[in-house]
């Protein structure tokens, strides 16, 4: 396959071999009980069927991390599709406030994706919130929408089941998992949501990738889910900008996070071969590690020193697979804002809803350019955009946005008219 089919791939949400868009799913095929075990939640199913979105297992959950709100919360395994248009299972969980929704209509859902955790099936957001805590962040931003009355449904993301590596940085998996995420929350067993809810889209940094990747696919993908606003922060949507920054500085983990998830993504290209003891050792080191512990383990490496060839970004770029693909197709067929538009225009990925994107003025992870490059691609498409900066560096960014991202969903929710600053 050459980029022209690639991107025509993932421009459509269809998969690599060619096969068609996934239908919205049918009549819900749910446990009848809640009472999975938690090893059963992350375990790959022998054979995995039901439409995307069908609940498999769920088991009713605490969250002590986010104390304060009473709620009901559950962990759950759910039919999602991967690049190649295949069914995997994938995890996350669902929270609910026990406080009546009062504000008219269905109670709305936050559909969430964190920031970077990490590769180990160990540091899934749902594990980490159900109190096998690693180095997760994002407890105080979940709170928030809770506090305000959202559900919240949190995929943890593809990969994170036991023995699978999470496959960072990949476009088609996040969004499809965010998205089948929300159509499972609503078929648990004793919950409360229903189809008619209304759903907004939130990230940050990792998160902010895949929240837009879900924007993105929302209007093919699942075109059931009333979808009002998505709201992206820290966002690095040229891969290739990113990685030129990442490599050899003291935030390399994260390109070793992602060399590692796209390897898992795209396991027909060059890899394995590619690699020397050295790189070998890194691999494992990734797969073992959460967020600080592989950000600790890579400081200041360079990819270079994990191929027998020492092989720069651009040789890299240009090897190809089988069919004659090359991995800078691949990473170019992640980049947010290609082939967007309006529901009139007539583009692959039509976004008929506001999207609120921001970044922090002492960034110092993503390059400004891409980040930057992303709010521009947005406007130049007519998507209505605001976009907001604050002064934080990366992750405190985080956490000054929090309460404007729940203020500006709530607005979504309650059918305010939302304004761009192109």
């Amino acid at each position: 396959m050459r980029l022209a089919r690639l991107l025509t791939c993932m421009l459509t949400g269809a998969a690599v071999a060619g096969t068609a868009l996934v239908a919205p799913p049918a009549a819900a095929a749910a446990p009848s009980l809640c009472q999975s075990s938690d090893e059963d939640i992350y375990t790959v199913p022998q054979t995995i069927t039901g439409d995307p979105g069908d609940l498999l297992a769920c088991r009713q959950t605490s969250l002590p991390l986010i104390p304060g709100v009473k709620m009901k919360a559950w962990k759950i395994k759910y039919v999602s599709t991967d690049v190649r248009g295949d069914k995997i299972a994938v995890s996350g969980f669902v929270a609910i406030p026990d406080k009546a929704w009062t504000r008219g209509g269905s109670r709305p859902t936050v559909a969430f994706s964190p920031g970077t955790l990490g590769s180990g099936s160990q540091c899934a957001l749902s594990k980490q919130m159900a109190g096998a805590q690693v180095d997760s962040y994002e407890a105080g931003n979940l709170r928030k929408f809770l506090e305000a009355g959202f559900a919240i449904a949190a995929s943890d993301g593809v990969g994170y089941m036991n023995g699978q590596v999470h496959t960072y940085t990949v476009g088609l998996n996040a969004g499809h998992a965010i998205l089948d995420a929300v159509r499972a929350a609503r078929q648990i067993p004793g919950g409360s949501l229903t189809a008619d809810g209304k759903v907004g889209l939130a990230g940050y940094s990792e998160g902010g990738f895949n929240t837009l990747w879900a924007a993105q696919l929302a209007s093919s993908y699942a075109p059931e889910l009333n979808v009002v606003g998505a709201a992206a922060g820290g966002v690095p949507g040229d891969l290739k900008l990113v990685a030129e920054r990442l490599n050899g500085g003291p935030f390399a983990g994260f390109l070793a996070d992602a060399v590692v998830g796209l390897s898992a993504a795209y396991p027909q290209m060059p890899f394995d071969e590619l690699l020397n003891d050295r790189g070998r050792r890194a691999v494992q080191e990734v797969k073992s590690n959460c967020l600080f512990g592989t950000l600790g383990a890579f400081a200041f490496r360079k990819l270079e020193d994990f191929t027998t060839d020492r092989l720069t970004l651009p040789r890299i770029y240009a090897l190809a697979g089988p069919d004659g693909t090359t991995w800078g197709e691949i990473i170019d067929a992640q980049k947010l804002g290609v082939g967007i538009g309006t529901p009139a225009s007539g583009a692959p990925y039509k976004i008929g809803f506001p999207v609120l994107q921001y970044r922090g003025l002492l960034e110092e992870i993503i390059p400004h350019e891409a980040e930057d490059g992303t709010r521009r691609r947005y406007c130049q498409a007519g998507i209505t955009t605001q976009w907001r900066l604050y002064a934080g560096e990366h992750l405190t960014t985080d956490w000054l946005a929090a309460g404007d991202v729940t203020d500006w969903l709530g607005d979504r929710f309650a059918g305010k008219r939302a304004t761009g600053n192109c």
